[in-house]
């Protein structure tokens, strides 16, 4: 392992500076972080909490609101996730989504079921009584479902608010007290007009006004970082993406030359992304970069392996050790950060405590043995990536850094399907640089969140200059989302979709077929693994 150096001259938690703060109850939902999201999009400080949090303690933070999430259990099983009863009966107006909702009418004298036709999609629903939680709202609507258990009996203190064909308890608010439920999700991009149901909630239901502002975040968690830290050093990865980008700045704004940055040269990089990532480096920030050239050390962890969270594994274990042998040589080295970002935390199952579920493990997410001597620092831990992003601009980022679009963690490795070879990597490399050229090109890169090119682990027949070929498959993969949570396939012309296939397979030695991959995130990931 050889290093080059270049000078140029546990997570942060925020609180609000305003009174007003809603509490999210986690109960395991996928969706926990992207609610309290959806309700800082609108000004309003918010906070997730332990859903056994006790009512006494509750009222203590002296919330505006509450909102229970949803979850993956099922409310009548023994041992499922519940809150504190007395919650509903504090005065604070509660709404709750999905099991969220289950658990409210379930506790409240209501009876929840496994339904019959189950809802997992997109669900037209019709509205009977547009005032309060649903004004303004159209008597019909688009929502999305995620259940297979719904409620379907509610006690008499329960008024019907909105229906589905197979859900008559769609929406229900309790008569006398301020407990709101949604069998739907507001918080998805699915549903259209959810937002317009959480500012009903937070403004008209929770007589909230809007006090909370990103570029406090800012501020607040440069303070935090600066006390914190103190007269430490801090090492801190660099990947070429707006995460670590931001962590940096946010950094060098409260440590300013304490910071020395890595960036893993591990042969898992895109196209000339070290050279893009020097350079940027280098122009914006006054802090110390090292490169660390692995190339050979991760290819060989990852010679043979073919299962994606043992990739995942390897690529973190090697990660952290080229880490921890670079850190030997910064005198006074205590604090490792990382641009951790939520819907990495909760894909990667990693909310301590919580009931979330593991969908692939993140090498930037935990995981750090005991023995490397480092204290974590994960300033964007609660963050999403558009936030991220408009946090780069308060930061004073330069555009082309802000807006260049996500890579994993991992790398290539996980765009390079079944065994990791630098034969196959260079046969991707090439493909993803044609595909992000042409997106370019055609004036679609801010248009689209994340384009990139997979290299498939199946051969294909064709037919190149009148003789037979057996060759490597292509997919190329773009989506269009606000969170990265959820997201749908980019409808790309079909011209641009034929130039980027005729300039692959003919470009790239080893390819003969290109695939367009045309799923949504759920079911799929943006990711292939």
């Amino acid at each position: 392992m050889s290093t080059q150096s270049l000078s140029s001259g546990s997570s942060t938690q925020v609180s609000p500076l305003s009174a007003e703060k809603i509490l999210v109850l986690d109960f395991g939902s996928q969706y926990a972080q992207l609610i309290a999201r959806r309700v800082r999009e609108q000004n309003v400080f918010c906070e997730i909490i332990r859903h056994d949090l006790s009512a006494e303690k509750i009222a203590e933070k002296s919330p505006s609101g509450i909102i229970l999430s949803g979850g993956p259990s099922s409310v009548y099983e023994e041992g499922s996730p519940k809150c504190d009863p007395k919650i509903f009966r504090l005065g604070i107006p509660v709404l709750g989504i999905c099991y969220g909702m289950q658990l409210a009418c379930d506790s409240l004298g209501g009876r929840v079921a496994n339904c019959k036709t189950r809802e997992f999609g997109r669900a037209s629903l019709r509205i009977d009584n547009t005032t309060g939680l649903l004004s303004g709202l159209p008597p019909q609507m688009d929502v999305w479902m995620s259940h297979g258990d719904q409620v379907n009996e509610v006690s008499s203190d329960f008024a019907p608010l909105a229906a589905t064909p197979t859900c008559p308890y769609a929406a229900v608010q309790h008569k006398t007290l301020p407990v709101y439920g949604l069998q739907f999700h507001p918080e998805v991009t699915h549903t259209p007009l959810g937002a317009t149901i959480l500012h009903n909630f937070l403004y008209a239901v929770c007589g909230c006004v809007g006090q909370w502002h990103l570029a406090d975040f800012a501020q607040q968690t440069i303070e935090q970082l600066r006390e914190r830290i103190g007269d430490q050093r801090v090492i801190c990865g660099l990947s070429g993406g707006v995460d670590s980008a931001v962590t940096a700045a946010l950094l060098v704004k409260a440590i300013g030359s304490q910071v020395s940055c890595i960036l893993v040269d591990n042969g898992l990089l895109r196209k000339d992304e070290q050279a893009a990532v020097i350079s940027e480096f280098t122009n914006h920030f006054k802090a110390d970069l090292r490169v660390i050239k692995a190339e050979d050390q991760f290819l060989s962890a990852l010679k043979g392996i073919s299962e994606p969270q043992e990739k995942r594994r390897r690529i973190g274990h090697l990660f952290i050790e080229c880490f921890k042998e670079e850190a030997a040589k910064i005198k006074g080295a205590k604090y490792l950060a990382q641009g951790t970002l939520y819907p990495d935390v909760i894909e990667s199952g990693a909310a301590k405590d919580g009931p979330a579920a593991t969908i692939k493990l993140h090498h930037n997410v935990g995981g750090l043995p005991e023995e490397l001597g480092f204290e974590l620092v994960e300033p964007l831990r609660d963050l999403f990536k558009d936030e991220v992003r408009r946090l780069g601009l308060e930061l004073g980022l330069p555009d082309q850094l802000v807006w260049r679009h996500p890579f994993p963690g991992p790398g290539l490795a996980v765009r390079c399907l079944g065994e990791v070879t630098k034969e196959k990597l260079e046969v991707l490399r090439e493909a993803d640089h044609i595909v992000v050229s042409e997106i370019k090109a055609a004036g679609l890169y801010r248009q689209t969140s994340q384009v990139f090119a997979v290299l498939l682990p199946v051969q294909s027949v064709g037919v190149m200059g009148d003789a037979r070929t057996y060759e490597n498959a292509v997919a190329i993969r773009s989506v269009n989302t606000d969170d990265f949570m959820t997201a749908d396939w980019s409808h790309l012309p079909y011209e641009l979709l034929a130039r980027m296939s005729s300039r692959i397979i003919n470009e790239v030695r080893g390819v003969n077929r290109v695939c367009y991959d045309i799923s949504s995130k759920p079911p799929a990931t943006i990711e292939w693994e």
